[in-house]
């Protein structure tokens, strides 16, 4: 059984995320922690597959709180789900190794996909946080951008994406629900770091993947 960890100190965002993971895993074990301190102590209880955890919460500041998270359960990957648009902040929790980075304001399908990529030992990184690494002196090699591993489910809604199909549209012509479309759309996205179609048919037309 899928074994994960939600950390966040407002009861309505740890139920929705409970929610988004529920989407990927219906039969998870799920703890709720509402501070920082809780979450230590889960962390540390037994192994965990994911954490989820947010940013601004009692107990410590955002840095040393996901420090003591990684520390606690360095094999687990941390995916932190923030509204904090810190450059700094952020950038310092790159380096820490957090396996990604999806806004509050994402549907439960971003979240979704974006959990289902990390779980797949890639990063999700939003393309803002892309732009600011790559304005760093890292070199191109130590950033793990998931570009290259769209399905082929994937690359053919992306397709007929840019060809200008709606997603009833492809639906139809791909005799899927237009639920799973969504599905494979926001996990393109996310492969991507992309934002909204606009950006993954760009992306994925300059990287040849459609």
């Amino acid at each position: 059984m899928r074994n994960c960890l939600i950390c966040d100190d407002h009861a309505l965002m740890r139920d929705a995320l409970a929610g988004a993971v529920g989407l990927s895993w219906p039969d998870a074990a799920v703890t709720l922690a509402p501070d920082f301190p809780s979450a230590w102590a889960a962390a540390a209880a037994e192994p965990r597959d994911l954490i989820l955890s947010d940013l601004t919460m009692p107990g410590a500041d955002p840095l040393e709180g996901v420090r003591r998270l990684r520390a606690l359960a360095p094999d687990t990957p941390v995916l932190v789900v923030t509204g904090n648009e810190d450059d700094a902040l952020l950038l310092a929790l790159f380096d820490l190794g957090i396996a990604g980075f999806v806004p509050k304001t994402a549907k439960a399908e971003v979240i979704e996909a974006a959990i289902r990529l990390v779980l797949a030992g890639e990063r999700y990184l939003p393309p803002r946080l892309l732009g600011l690494i790559g304005g760093r002196t890292h070199s191109a090699s130590t950033v793990a951008v998931p570009t290259a591993r769209l399905t082929g489910r994937q690359a053919e809604i992306l397709e007929r994406m840019a060809a200008g199909e709606s997603n009833k549209t492809i639906a139809r012509a791909l005799d899927l629900s237009p639920s799973t479309v969504k599905t494979h759309a926001a996990a393109a996205f996310a492969a991507l770091g992309a934002a909204n179609r606009t950006e993954a048919v760009v992306r994925a037309r300059a990287l040849k993947l459609i």
